[in-house]
């Protein structure tokens, strides 16, 4: 029985995208940008029900790019500086709105000039803050961001909001108006005994809920119970569930969670893997090994490809040892191999991946198609200081293949 299968639409995809065949080779950015085709072509009508609601972090970001991180009591000089918008939900909506979607963020801002910051910002992006609580008093959340221009590493140390969001902030026909219409609620786990309320009423209304689960949070396990769609951060299934690995951690996380659709975990430069819920499970399916399965699923890898690709498994009865068996498929997606020279910061990428996902749901885009796409959003705001600075927009010509 033959459980791999290639992706057509990626396979699609790196045809149409490439002027000449893929070299293993650095690039300049000038060379980078040549890869990809401009199209004259209109793009696609966008999705019918672009409505998403998110609620969690948003905050604004103080950005520092240094030569090489400082060490203890040492005086540096910074080599750019950006200040920008930032916390998780806020950036993942506002990619989600560059890439066409309608997004609604649920969060508090103090009035303050970082608070008036955050929210001109996010209007001018297309983010409704109608729902965004403003306190007369306190702080606005804000983030000390350094980037390390050697290592290409950097390091956040956040202040939180104060007074904090409390459910008293949020009126039960605030709630009922945010959620109008929405075609899915976002949670980054933050404020979460706000979130846990707007999740509860989502889930009343049969709306469908993404997590973002970068890390244990307080009642992680209730917005998992409810969720639909599961992100995960590379650590976070195998922290969750005990399992030995991450294939057998997600087919363990499906297990514990029926309502569970799919769950991706994002491993940075080495792309993702994810587990997707069969949705008529048969009896005749083969069962086979997920660790085993996985390792054959990476042999077909090619790593001359530099664009983002993905590949598949059949659908099968994956078998996790010690944990139990579930049918579905298994995925790998690539990431883009940035050359060195075009890599500046990595802040949000793993935010820009989830709103490339929400806008592929609303679309209805195959986990074929959707994994690429992330990759490439992901990728593409790595280009610049700051976690929004290079977000792509819907008329990028990297993205014209996927829409």
């Amino acid at each position: 029985m033959q459980f791999l299968t290639p992706c057509p639409n990626a396979v699609k995809l790196v045809s149409f995208r490439y002027l000449h065949p893929p070299s293993t080779s650095s690039s300049s950015s000038s060379a980078s940008s040549s890869r990809f085709k401009m199209s004259s072509d209109p793009l696609p009508s966008l999705p019918e029900n672009r409505i998403v609601v998110g609620c969690g972090g948003v905050g604004l970001d103080f950005l520092a790019a240094v030569a090489s991180y400082p060490k203890p009591d040492d005086k540096i000089r910074s080599t750019s500086l950006r200040v920008q918008g930032g916390g998780n939900a806020g950036n993942a909506l506002t990619c989600a709105a560059r890439l066409g979607l309608n997004p609604r963020i649920i969060s508090k801002i103090a009035d303050d000039p970082q608070g008036k910051g955050i929210r001109e910002e996010f209007e001018a992006d297309g983010v409704d803050t109608s729902f965004l609580v403003v306190s007369k008093d306190g702080n606005s959340p804000f983030t000390y961001v350094i980037v390390d221009n050697q290592m290409k590493t950097r390091t956040c140390i956040h202040t939180p909001g104060d007074p904090p969001m409390i459910p008293d902030d949020l009126s039960e026909s605030t709630i009922f108006s945010a959620l109008d219409g929405a075609r899915i609620l976002y949670l980054d786990g933050r404020l979460p005994d706000t979130a846990i309320i707007v999740a509860q009423e989502a889930a009343r209304k049969n709306i469908p809920i993404l997590i973002d689960t970068e890390r244990q949070r307080e009642r992680i396990d209730e917005f998992l119970k409810l969720a639909s769609y599961a992100v995960c951060s590379a650590k976070f299934p195998q922290v969750w569930t005990e399992a030995p690995s991450v294939p057998s951690a997600l087919v363990s996380m499906l297990l514990r969670l029926p309502n569970l659709r799919f769950a991706i975990v994002t491993l940075g430069e080495d792309g993702c893997i994810m587990l997707e819920r069969s949705v008529n499970e048969s009896p005749e399916l083969e069962e086979i090994d997920v660790d085993s399965l996985l390792e054959q699923l990476k042999q077909r890898k090619d790593d001359r490809v530099a664009v983002p690709t993905c590949i598949s498994s059949l659908e099968a009865r994956l078998r996790a040892e010690g944990i139990g068996t579930v049918s579905g498929r298994l995925y790998i997606g690539t990431a883009e191999k940035i050359p060195p020279s075009e890599l500046v910061d990595t802040t949000g990428a793993g935010d820009a991946f989830i709103g490339a996902v929400l806008y592929a749901l609303c679309a209805n885009m195959p986990p074929e198609k959707m994994l690429p796409f992330a990759a490439q959003v992901a990728a593409a705001g790595c280009r610049a200081l700051g976690a929004r600075t290079s977000l792509p927009h819907r008329t990028d010509p990297r993205l014209a293949s996927f829409l």
